[in-house]
């Protein structure tokens, strides 16, 4: 534990920026450098290790990708197909990056995964880079390992799904406000923060607006500049924000609707709405109009512990909240510009708000949106846990580590036993190891340095242990769906397996004979297929690489197509068959309780006008016949 960093040791005098900046922020020694570059190939291993067992990972992103490889207008709006028919229901930021990898690359499974693990990467490297100017290159190492072993960071970085391009762009912004709180900082260091909120804006709307409380009371806290200059800049950042998440809204609403597909997720073909209803306010409310409302049914302080999401993230949260407390104590006779408080605000207030609303939110919230959290917790434990280990001959410090130990290896023994099928002695183990270490932690101070640093590292494994092991097995297994999930395979005793975790929601393949029926004469329409729901589009559509209309898009619920537009459609030669879709929660899809019944009644037309056949055991209907009387 002796590399830290002058800003922990330097006197008390220089905390507000008196001293020279080399002594500050000191060249990393050959140590560092391998220490962080270690750090960073293990998490590319850990990311990129047999990635494409997953395949699509998630189909309906997927096909997304490969229209937007296919076709620009596609690749602008983030459409669902080729045809522009609907979009996905998210901003397309996230599918940009998966786009050009894929016009440089083709369409695989890698091409369209590795985006996402090298963001994880990159994101990893942030958070050490800001952690390091906070509190030194010990606590950057800490915090850069709890992020990366976190088990939904293994799970989202080895997805598609636009979370990861989201937490890169957060912990950019980050990075940001911590340089922009140091002395002699250049304004823009601010403003980039500001636009770095916006690019995550762009890759999952509102959720990117979460972080703005810890990034304003940082800077408004601990800037090296006069208070005015302080609200003016946050000013500027806040313009910065608005202008590089904003300008795509504007353009869409601009455009003219008739030349660009139907926004999906919305009731009135707007962008806005999508942005600050469906995926903004209504998931704070629980009212977004065509959505399924929350599917977690645990609104309250223990949903991140519950059943449903405690194995995503819980397991360090209790020790991130103890080293942002007992930090924020130890920092309370510094100067104001102190970096390591700077720090706990940035990385506790992000953890606290977002906790805070992902517990309470009664819309459509599901496990894995928990790896917003995962930065957070570790850039509060490496900073306040490194602060508690330089002040552990108090008693008051070393009782603080050795509660933090204690609390965090009996959760993840209660996580693990929830288990019982896999590695059934690893709770156990863990929490022997870890009290024990609490133990001699609470007279760390009496204890020779070679046994204390022994101590030490003694306690890091026992509280990494469980999330380590708990990430390698959800790398290790396949998973696919709309909403995957974190651990070992059901009903496997080792790390992972086939038939994982995560295929819920999954996408329907189609068989050789499906896929040369519809690929045949599919150049002579505008799509080759129409079917309810964007996940069942994005199944036939990714098996027979032919353009497939998602009617009503992700739920089937939305007014696009309407009933008269599908008829025209029809008409007019653009659709060649219409599929029986698949069911969701056991309901036809298209008959929700919410939002517009044009799919359900597109499919009842359907139905009552054209003779159904089956083939590969899917029945569909060929709309170039002549329709007959119901």
């Amino acid at each position: 534990m002796n590399e830290v960093t002058a800003v922990l040791t330097r006197p008390a005098h220089a905390a507000d920026g008196a001293d020279d900046h080399a002594d500050r922020h000191p060249r990393a020694t050959r140590g560092e450098r391998i220490s962080l570059g270690v750090l960073l190939i293990a998490t590319a291993l850990l990311y990129l290790w047999n990635l494409a067992a997953s395949g699509w990972a998630n189909g309906f992103y997927s096909a997304a990708v490969q229209a937007g490889a296919d076709d620009w207008t596609a690749m602008l709006f983030g459409s669902s197909d080729a045809g522009n028919a609907i979009t996905v229901d998210k901003t397309p930021a996230a599918l940009w990056v998966m786009d050009v990898s894929v016009r440089l690359f083709g369409l695989n499974s890698w091409s369209i995964l590795v985006p996402q693990a090298l963001e994880g990467v990159a994101a990893v490297g942030l958070l050490y880079a800001a952690v390091r100017r906070a509190a030194g290159p010990s606590a950057a190492l800490l915090a850069g390992a709890v992020f990366a072993l976190t088990p939904v960071a293994a799970l989202m970085f080895r997805f598609n799904n636009p979370d990861s391009l989201l937490v890169l762009a957060l912990v950019a912004g980050a990075y940001c406000v911590q340089r922009a709180c140091e002395r002699d900082a250049n304004r823009w260091w601010l403003i980039g923060a500001g636009a770095a909120v916006g690019i995550g804006f762009l890759a999952k709307m509102m959720q990117a607006f979460l972080v703005l409380p810890a990034f304003g009371l940082a800077y408004l806290v601990a800037a090296a500049v006069p208070l005015r200059t302080r609200l003016v800049r946050l000013i500027a950042a806040l313009a910065a924000m608005v202008l590089s998440g904003g300008w795509y809204l504007l353009l869409v609403e601009l455009w003219p609707a008739s030349s660009r597909p139907y926004i999906g997720g919305s009731q009135d073909d707007s962008i806005v709405e999508l942005a600050l209803g469906y995926n903004g306010i209504g998931r704070l409310t629980g009212e977004e109009t065509g959505g399924l409302g929350n599917m977690n049914f645990d609104v309250g302080w223990g949903r991140l512990f519950g059943v449903s999401m405690g194995t995503f993230s819980a397991w360090l949260i209790p020790a991130a909240v103890i080293c942002v407390a007992a930090g924020l104590i130890l920092t309370r006779r510094a100067p104001r510009t102190d970096p390591a408080r700077a720090g706990l605000i940035i990385w506790g207030g992000w953890l606290v708000v977002t906790a805070v609303v992902f517990s309470f939110a009664n819309g459509i919230l599901h496990q894995y949106y928990t790896v917003a959290l995962a930065p957070a917790i570790g850039g509060s434990i490496g900073i306040g846990a490194i602060m508690l280990w330089r002040n552990r001959n108090d008693v008051r410090s070393a009782v603080a580590l050795a509660g933090t130990v204690a609390v965090t290896v009996i959760l993840a023994a209660v996580l693990l036993a929830r288990r019982q099928d896999w590695l059934p002695w690893l709770g156990t183990a863990i929490a022997v190891a870890g009290i024990g270490a609490a133990v001699l932690l609470l007279v760390i101070g009496r204890l020779p340095r070679r046994v204390g640093t022994a101590v030490a590292g003694l306690a890091i494994v026992a509280c990494l242990a469980a999330p380590t092991a708990y990430s390698l097995a959800t790398a290790a297994t396949p998973h696919s769906g709309a909403i995957p999930s974190v651990g070992p395979a059901r009903g496997h005793g080792g790390f992972g397996g086939p038939g994982g975790p995560g295929s819920f929601l999954d996408i329907p393949k189609a068989g050789p004979g499906l896929v040369q029926l519809l690929s045949d004469g599919a150049e002579g329409f505008r799509w080759a297929a129409a079917v309810v729901g964007s996940s069942n589009a994005a199944g036939y559509q990714l098996s027979a690489g032919v353009p497939v209309m998602a009617v009503g898009g992700f739920n089937g619920t939305d007014p696009a197509p309407t009933l008269s537009e599908f008829q025209r459609d029809v008409a007019d030669g653009r659709i060649h068959y219409f599929i029986t879709a698949h069911s969701m929660f056991g309901m036809p899809m298209g008959r929700g309780t919410t939002g517009s019944r044009d799919a359900a009644d597109i499919g009842e037309w359907v139905e009552a006008h054209y003779s159904p056949v089956t083939v590969d055991g899917v029945v569909l209907y060929d709309l170039t016949e002549v329709p007959h009387h119901s």
